[in-house]
């Protein structure tokens, strides 16, 4: 999948705050992601974020 710094992820489960919706802040071979209801931070490989992924809101949609 494509996704960039700052873009929004909508992630197939979710977190336990009741959030699906989370914020990219790194990528490499790792993706950091932040969830945007409590600030919690998860770290995971690129292939497992793949394929915990739904949909893709790209950073232009909120700026």
């Amino acid at each position: 999948m494509k996704y960039n710094l700052g873009d929004y992820v909508i992630t197939k489960k979710k977190h336990v705050c009741g959030n699906d919706k989370w914020l990219i802040d790194r990528v490499g071979a790792e993706v950091r992601i932040k969830c945007t209801q409590c600030g919690r931070e998860v770290m995971m490989m690129k292939m497992d974020f793949d394929k915990k992924i739904k949909s893709i809101i790209p950073k232009t949609n909120h700026e």
